[in-house]
This record gives structure tokens, sequence and C-alpha cells, in this order.
């Protein structure tokens, strides 16, 4: 009979910790999973008031076959737990000037529409070209960087093979040096269309000014695998996944705040909760913030060793307003950006002066395009983001809110074409970087994880299993392979891989091929 010394802990009910939980339950480990708040799926939380519904935190799946394989570890589909419908704009763009840009997910249509959009800027074969760019930068991560636990360069390749002209190549390839913003712009010399092509690593919360090329493969990953709501709204996920851990006999512990990994030596040996009960562990999956994890969880010379390894940086906060509106803007798409007057100003702001830009972007979910039920008939459920800087000693945003709140509103008046948007809100609730940091106990209030800045070793975030103490494994946005929903429910899958691997030795596990869903309903536009 197995004793507790056999199971396997994992701290944090977020997307990152029941992507391990399941996939080391798949795999036959007793595995207990803890989580201080009473819900489970952390960020993909939801808001009801007035007869509307929002996702708080993120609001769309991109590449579903992430997703996918942690079902298929299990023998199950996830099509039997989830229904998701394709978005196609998969972005209505809103610019200062007053045009509108739709970003089309098939090449040859977006085409189009671009040449449209910029007659005679070439702008439409120039994002085929840098679509050719962004596919070359996604193999090359697909073969060295994803479903592996890296920690750095040195993790990617083997250097025994350094010289191999295909690895020169792929390294090479990586445009390693450059920058996200700086090889967009090579690629369009249109200033609205460059700021569109920005955003397709809007998910790592860095500047793309300050983020490696290599960030320019998410583009292929989107357009190929397209975007994705799940009916129900992104809370469906989380659910989706709590459904399969109990039927794979995840104990499930909520209410359950972890207060210290128990260590010998350089070995886990448990973990201790707020409630003073000592749970003896064989190892431990930690899907809280990898920094948090080590100054409060660790501590001690494994902590400070962590610290001493790199800068680690938080990536960028954010306000959030959910808008309950009398009256749906049919101008607006599923998703949308409406776009600040100057990303270069916006994003010096943010990420250097370390205070909210005074002509933001706004990032809007739509709801009722796809699902009319988040809102009362004819109305809307309204999310809006808008990034800010990580939290700052100076920043009281009990006193910045109602003033950023004003400057929210008339960017979405003028830019966003929706001048009467006060007279049709019945419904108000707002998230601030303070609300972020209390509820989800990230680093400086982060909605990202850690910050993908630096032009060559921008991309890389603490490896999933630590070097420093053996049975102590990383999750979550701020561990590899970084932010964004996919990239968290890999870092679980990763850590959990990980762990069985070094469990019961590498090579015992056949990688899952991916298959894309094929569209089953098409939202409207």
């Amino acid at each position: 009979m197995k004793t507790s010394h056999d199971k396997i802990g994992v701290i944090g009910a977020g997307l990152g910790g029941l992507a391990a939980a399941c996939t080391l339950a798949a795999r036959g480990h007793k595995v207990i999973l803890f989580e201080r708040n009473e819900w489970l799926g952390g960020k993909a939380a939801q808001l009801e008031g007035g007869g509307f519904r929002f996702d708080m935190g993120p609001t769309i799946v991109t590449i579903p076959s992430v997703l996918r394989r942690i079902f298929t570890e299990a023998g199950r589909r996830m099509e039997d737990y989830l229904d998701m419908v394709r978005l196609d704009p998969q972005w209505r763009c809103f610019f200062q000037d007053g045009s509108v840009l739709n970003l089309m997910q098939q090449p040859e249509a977006m085409t189009g529409e671009l040449e449209r959009f910029a007659p005679g800027t070439n702008s439409g074969q120039r994002y085929l070209d840098f679509l050719k760019l962004s596919e070359r930068l996604n193999d090359i991560s697909q073969r060295f960087f994803f479903y592996k636990p890296i920690g750095g360069l040195r993790d990617m390749f083997d250097f025994k093979t350094a010289f191999d002209p295909s690895v020169l190549g792929d390294v090479l390839a990586m445009r390693m040096g450059r920058s996200v913003a700086g090889t967009v712009r090579s690629f369009t010399p249109d200033a609205r269309v460059a700021q569109m092509m920005d955003h397709f690593t809007q998910y790592v919360g860095s500047s793309p000014y300050g983020s490696p090329a290599v960030l320019c493969g998410i583009a292929h990953m989107q357009t190929d695998e397209g975007i994705w709501y799940p009916m129900g709204g992104t809370r469906a996920v989380p659910v989706a996944l709590e459904k399969l851990a109990r039927e794979l006999g995840v104990e499930i512990r909520t209410n359950t705040h972890i207060t210290k990994v128990l260590t010998q030596g350089k070995q886990v040996t448990g973990v201790r909760t707020n409630h003073g009960e000592e749970i003896p562990l064989r190892s431990v999956v930690s899907n809280c913030d990898s920094v948090r994890t080590h100054r409060e969880l660790i501590n001690g010379a494994v902590g400070a060793k962590f610290e001493k390894r790199r800068r680690y940086e938080a990536a960028c906060s954010g306000v959030v307003l959910y808008l309950g509106l009398n009256k749906r803007y049919d101008h607006l798409a599923h998703h949308d950006f409406v776009f600040s007057r100057d990303p270069h100003e916006e994003f010096d702001y943010i990420y250097k002066k370390g205070e909210p830009a005074p002509d933001p972007t706004c990032y809007l979910a739509a709801t009722t395009c796809s699902e009319p039920a988040t809102a009362p008939a004819g109305g809307e459920a309204l999310y809006v983001l808008v990034h800010t800087p990580y939290l700052r000693p100076h920043h009281d945003w009990k006193k910045m809110l109602p003033a950023y709140r004003k400057v929210i509103l008339d960017k979405l008046k003028t830019t966003g074409q929706m001048p009467d948007l006060e007279e049709r809100i019945v419904f108000e609730r707002a998230l601030t970087p303070q609300d972020i940091h209390d509820r989800y106990h990230v680093l400086d209030g982060a909605i990202y994880g850690l910050a993908s800045h630096g032009k060559f070793l921008g991309a890389f975030k603490p490896g999933n299993r630590s070097p420093d103490l053996k049975g102590l494994y990383l999750a979550g946005g701020a561990a590899h392979p970084g932010p964004g929903m996919p990239m968290v429910l890999m870092s679980g899958w990763i850590a959990a891989d990980t762990l069985d691997k070094d469990a019961n030795g590498a090579g015992n596990v056949i990688p899952l091929p991916a298959r894309k869903l094929e569209p089953q309903k098409l939202a409207a536009g």
C-alpha cells in the first residue's frame, strides 16, 4: 500500500497546476493538488452580476493542440469536455486615424485585406514573407524549445553538434540580437500594420522593442491553429480540467495555503500548510510564481542561488474594466484592439518610465458576438484590458483608478468609435494591478509572469526542473516556456513529463502528435 511519501504535491490549481496534476495522474502517480482559494483555475476566473458574465483573465484559447495533449494523456477527447468556436476575424483593429483593419486567419485572405488597407505598400506580400519567417522560427521552437524543460540556451542545443551547418542555420534564423519590433518593421512600411503585427506577442506581456525576434514565431502558431472561444467562456477550460483531474483520482484541497516547501539537505520532503499540517511528499510541482516560490516557500541557500542566477523582472500588469452595456455595438468583433496613437510612447511609459501610458492600447472582448447569453438581450458584456506597468512602490491604484478609468473610456469613445459608451454602462467592476497582486499572489501584480526582455536571452524563463533542489519542479507563467494560456498549460505538462521521466527513466513516453481543431462553429465578426 502506498503512503503519502509516494504522493506528488502540486501547489496552485491554476491552469499550469491543473495540467501538471492531470498529466501526472494519467501516468499513474498519486497526486494532491493544493489551492489557497475556493476556486480552481487561477486567473481563469469569472465575474457575474446584473445578468452579465465576464471572463476575468484570459478571454481566448490559442494553440489548442497543447490542451488536447493533456486530455490525450488520459485517453480522453478534448471535444467531449469543451465546445469551442473559431474566431475569424481573429482581431478587429481600430486606429487613431479612424481606419479599421481585420486580422484574418487565412494568409491569402489577409493579403487581400492588407492590399486594400495599405495600397501601394506591398504589405500583403510582405506579410506572407513575415509568416514564412514566423513558420521557421516556430519550427525551431518546436524542435528545441517547446515540450522540454529548458532553462537557457545550453539546454536547447547539443553543443557537440554546434558547428553542424543545420544547427548553425537554426541559430542564425533565430535573429538573436534583434527585437520583435525591429523585425516586424523590416516587413512593412505601414506603421498601423506594424502595430497590429507587434501584438502577436501581446501574450508575453513585454515590449516588442525589448523582446527577442524569436517570439515572432507566435504569429505562425496563431494563424496555423487559430483563435478559439470556449462556450461558457475561458472559465470552461479549468472546469474541464478539474473534471478530468477528479476522474483520474487527483485529491484536491481548496482553501489550503502552502506556507513552506519542506526539505532535507537538497531534497524536497513535503509541504507545510497554513493549518500547520506537514505533508510528506516525494516531489513537488510549484505552479506559484517561480520567484515568489523561492522567496517565500523555500528561501535559504536554495532561494539565494535562484536569485543570483539572473535578474528577474516582472512582466506588465493591467487595468481591467468589466462593463455591462444595455446595448451592444455592432461594429465590434469578438476580439478587438483599439490602438494607441504612438506605440513607442506607449511602451516607453509602461516599460521604461514605469507609469501608465497617457494614450493606451485597449484590448476588448465583446463576447455576445459568439455567446449571446453573456449579457441580457441586446446588451454586451464588454471586457476591457489596458496594460500598465507592474506595481511600483509609489503606485496607489485606489487613487489612480478614477483618473485612468477616464483615460480608458475617452480612448474607447474616440478611437474605438463608441461616443455614447458611458450612457450605455449599467454594470461596472474593475481590477487594478494591486487587485491582481493581492488576488493571484503574483510578482508585483504581473499578469504575464516574468518579462521577456533581452534581444538575446529574453525568451528564457526559469527551467521546469530545479537545478538546486531535487524533487522541485516549476510550472506557470513565470517558468518555461512563459506566459499565455497555451504556454502555461505547456509548462504544467513539461513539469509533469520531466518529473515522470526522472522517476521512471527517460524515454518512456512517446510524444503525442498535435492535431488541428476542425472548425465546429464560426463566430460572427
